[in-house]
């Protein structure tokens, strides 16, 4: 049996009536940018996140662009940011003119580790980019106290992990400013590309709807330089029918994870990442849902210890037809167009390094049947076995 990665058709056809009249009354109303959609939108998800203000944007990297514009990033200045992850939290940063300082991550929840983070603090650093990686959240109270005690802004990236908590509050409010993003992949995934930022500081939402619409305000008036940064309408409206289910969609999401992690964990040889004595017992590593976090489930990633051993089961449930993918094959602080970067901002992040040759995402997407959930977990055993 087929087992996609994702499958995006199985969770909108079933919305097909609901976002073709959200397409219709878009479609007679006749205003494709900006407007009644776009607010409606921005209100709605600011309110399941629990944020003061939601700003929509073109895109998940342009939400964080347009976040380090607005606190001022640029030439001269230093970003602190995890060196696993995608890449366009370190491009962005890159975008500004500013310097992105690679920093290692926890081997258990792959999000930055602060005390990595501590130790590559210069006079030159602005900010600090927590990636909520995979749906869990980042060691958020180590975070905001290092941001606290040095003067800095923290921008979060929570492009996967939309409806993730923290000690009960929502991810996106826990820094200056939160970034989203709503690509089809995502557990709030749309129809194209779409972004938001989150912030409790009304200023600095205002300064965000500026900087996505040329930096103009009043109209044909500009103090300032920004972008073309705005959602459509359409994406809007679409994206409020589907957010309306976003909760089923997590719930969905966790069952699966928490099939997943009952049934893998009776294998031989595989053990929950941080439970284990000994790494050389162990064979895969499932990951570790932290009890003070709310995880979504954007991923569900697997460690595969021994050389080559990663690679042999991606090729093993491919050839059965079980969708897989490796995030990531290639840490930022080795990306070739970061080799220019004064050596202390891409210096060795040996966990880092190692993830890249061991993690494996399979499918946990919310439709998954048990039938499918199965047809994985097996093909995993039958790996284990031969």
């Amino acid at each position: 049996m087929p087992v996609p990665l994702l499958d995006v058709n199985a969770q909108n056809h079933p919305l097909e009536r609901e976002l073709t009249a959200a397409f219709t009354r878009v479609l007679r109303a006749g205003r494709f940018i900006l407007g009644e959609e776009v607010e409606a939108f921005e209100a709605e998800c600011a309110a399941f996140i629990g944020a003061g203000h939601g700003v929509s944007m073109s895109s998940g990297t342009d939400a964080l662009l347009a976040a380090f514009m607005a606190v001022g990033i640029g030439p001269g200045d230093e970003v602190l940011c995890p060196a696993f992850t995608f890449f366009a939290t370190a491009g962005c940063i890159a975008r500004t003119g500013a310097t992105p300082v690679f920093c290692d991550v926890c081997p258990v929840t792959f999000n930055i580790d602060p005390m990595s983070a501590a130790s590559r603090l210069t006079s030159r650093t602005k900010a600090i980019v927590p990636v909520h990686l995979f749906g869990q959240a980042a060691e958020m109270d180590a975070i905001r106290t290092f941001a606290a005690d040095n003067n800095l802004r923290v921008i979060e990236d929570v492009a996967q992990a939309i409806g993730a908590t923290y000690h009960g509050h929502g991810c996106g409010t826990l820094g200056d400013m939160g970034c989203f993003s709503f690509f089809p992949s995502k557990n709030l995934g749309g129809f194209g590309d779409g972004g938001l930022v989150t912030t409790n500081d009304p200023e600095l939402a205002e300064q965000l709807r500026r900087i996505r619409n040329h930096g103009m305000h009043p109209r044909y008036y500009h103090e300032s330089v920004g972008a073309n940064f705005r959602m459509d309408a359409l994406q809007c409206a679409l994206l409020r029918v589907k957010l309306g289910h976003l909760g089923e969609y997590s719930a969905g999401r966790f069952a699966n994870a928490t099939y997943y992690l009952n049934r893998m964990s009776k294998l031989p040889g595989v053990v929950v990442a941080g439970a284990e004595d000994d790494h050389g017992s162990a064979r895969i590593l499932l990951p570790l849902a932290c009890p003070d976090r709310g995880h979504v489930w954007n991923q569900f990633t697997l460690r595969v210890v021994g050389a080559g051993r990663r690679d042999a089961l991606k090729s093993h449930l491919t050839a059965r037809g079980i969708g897989c993918e490796i995030y990531y094959p290639v840490a930022l602080h080795q990306q070739a167009c970061f080799k220019h970067l004064p050596a202390h901002a891409v210096q060795a992040c040996p966990v880092s390094e190692a993830l890249t040759r061991e993690v494996l995402s399979i499918p946990v997407y919310a439709e998954l049947s048990a039938a499918q959930c199965d047809e994985v977990v097996a093909a995993i055993g039958g790996f284990l076995e031969a």
